[in-house]
């Protein structure tokens, strides 16, 4: 259920009560039970509609013994976050479900609760004693029905150790990652693959490191990998460009069906500007589906009844779809 003093609550609710939501789908919910039912009188009060009612709803009680105020996290928030999401994925390693979808954390609170991680990924590939998780945002256009599909190199750490941390074995792997879950809709995927400097190094004069080895790699990739078409390194600030259009208009047939981001905020920042609402993420490597919506907790919102459930509706559809079979 995620940082209680968020929206994680009003969107679960929001999103279990639409007509959306797959009807053979039966949730279990990991968390506070008092507090889903705090929240859903709150919003009840305020005339929303279309929202699942937590008695009819399965529920694995972990109460929190202080009141929670919504809006004003702190480390019980923190902790409260932390042990759910625990118990959830020992819950889905034991089989009691067939995919995870976690609400919104704050990781400055897991923190104050002496929870030293950089986000639930890291927590997820611990539990699942996995290395190397990769952090993939995906989401279906309402306008065209085209799947955008977004790879991330490197996930939560700053941006001075990016350069550090890319490396031709880190990007072959991510590329087989990208390609392998691209496969699941297509059968010949086309991959695009972001620069790291501006222009993508402008032939050495913006950064040596496509020159060295990015581009080298990449036709190395190629060679081992010759149905699959790809482009790259592309210049980070027009990469995404064929998305956006294929999300509002039509794809060609040169649309990538997956695209390669080398940090964080490269392919977040295309990823939230085109696809917000929709855009769902999904982390690869892990021995169970596990999903997303791609926003924060909004402390700022939290019990206002402002939330859009959009994110997290994507969320628990991509999770359904991603274990169909």
């Amino acid at each position: 259920m995620g940082d209680p003093a968020g929206i994680g609550g009003e969107v679960i609710l929001k999103a279990l009560g639409s007509p959306k939501i797959p009807p053979r789908m039966k949730p279990l919910l990991i968390g506070c039970k008092k507090n889903l039912e705090l929240t859903y009188e709150n919003l009840n009060s305020k005339g929303i509609k279309f929202l699942a009612n937590p008695k009819n709803l399965e529920i694995k009680d972990l109460p929190i013994c202080k009141t929670i105020i919504p809006g004003n996290p702190n480390s019980e928030t923190g902790e409260a976050s932390f042990n759910w999401l625990t118990h959830a994925t020992e819950c889905i390693l034991h089989g009691e479900a067939r995919a995870l979808v976690t609400a919104p954390i704050a990781k400055h609170y897991w923190h104050q609760a002496g929870h030293i991680y950089p986000g639930q990924t890291e927590r997820l590939a611990e539990l699942a004693k996995i290395k190397n998780p990769s952090m993939l945002f995906t989401a279906v256009s309402p306008n065209t029905g085209w799947r955008l599909n977004t790879l991330l190199a490197t996930t939560h750490i700053p941006l001075s150790q990016v350069s550090q941390k890319l490396t031709p074995q880190l990007i072959e792997s991510k590329l087989n990652t990208l390609l392998s879950f691209c496969k699941r809709f297509t059968e010949k995927p086309t991959l695009a693959i972001s620069g790291l400097n501006p222009h993508a190094g402008e032939g050495g004069k913006l950064g040596a490191e496509e020159i060295k080895w990015l581009i080298p790699l990449l036709k190395k990739w190629q060679k081992n990998n010759p149905t699959i078409k790809i482009y790259g390194p592309l210049a980070p600030d027009t990469c995404w460009l064929s998305a956006a259009q294929a999300w509002e208009t039509k794809p060609t047939a040169n649309t990538p069906d997956g695209f390669l981001a080398l940090y964080h905020d490269q392919g977040l920042i295309p990823m939230k500007l085109i696809a917000f609402d929709e855009a769902v993420n999904t982390t690869l490597g892990l021995p169970f589906v596990r999903t997303s919506p791609d926003h924060g907790t909004a402390f700022d919102i939290a019990g206002k009844g402002h939330a859009d459930a959009a994110s997290m509706i994507a969320a628990i559809k991509t999770a359904w779809e991603l274990t169909a079979n």
